[in-house]
């Protein structure tokens, strides 16, 4: 294997750390730069152009599906999810924003070694507690846009920080825009979602992954 070049995003100092180790197992691969969100993941991959993107799907400021949507803008660079759900909702998103595998965390080395070599010799990989439930359902629904795969890249930002405890000042700071514009986007994300209140929209928002329960 002619070496390929890998950006690991992971928000969890420890875990990163230990995912890090066992890369660097790997003969044929070298980390060459690490995020710990996904905005950080989105800059850096602009920067050193890697063969592989192995990102975790729940992580701050942008969450690891839509840094994966910024990042397959470069069709030339393969994403692996590399996640601790293993829900079918988490990993059909996933697929339908061009991830080319999708690991679970309590993977080994060899699986790990195997998913990337797949991925780097065009194949597409799914972790077996994944796929062996997952194909039916996938290619059921491939067809049919669901409600989240329809809101603005806008309207999916600002229900992550909603779910993260944002206040409407706070989002307006964070996007750069004023206070009524962020009031207006979350008053029509609600009605495009039909959802009126922000309990029911942070339950939303952990349903399709952009945050953690334990958040």
């Amino acid at each position: 294997m002619n070496t390929i070049q890998v950006l690991l995003a992971e928000d969890h100092n420890l875990v990163r750390a230990g995912i890090r180790s066992l890369l660097e197992k790997i003969t044929w691969v070298k980390v060459v730069a690490e995020a710990d969100d996904g905005q950080e993941a989105v800059e850096l991959v602009q920067q050193y152009q890697p063969d592989i993107v192995l990102m975790d799907i729940t992580m701050p400021r942008l969450n690891g599906l839509e840094a994966l949507r910024i990042i397959k803008q470069n069709p030339n660079i393969k994403v692996v999810i590399l996640s601790m759900h293993t829900s079918k909702e988490y990993v059909w998103q996933a697929l339908r924003l061009g991830a080319t595998g999708y690991v679970i965390k309590d993977a080994d080395i060899e699986e790990l070694e195997f998913a990337l070599k797949a991925v780097v010799q065009g194949q597409l990989y799914l972790s077996p507690p994944v796929s062996k439930h997952l194909v039916n359902d996938y290619l059921w629904r491939v067809g049919e846009p669901s409600s989240f795969e329809q809101l603005k890249p806008r309207q999916r930002q600002i229900l992550q920080l909603i779910a993260e405890g944002r206040t409407t000042k706070q989002i307006a700071e964070e996007l750069n825009i004023g206070v009524k514009t962020a009031e207006t986007h979350r008053m029509q994300l609600m009605q495009q979602l039909d959802i009126h209140d922000v309990t029911g929209l942070v339950r939303y928002a952990i349903k399709m992954g952009l945050v953690s329960p334990d958040d």
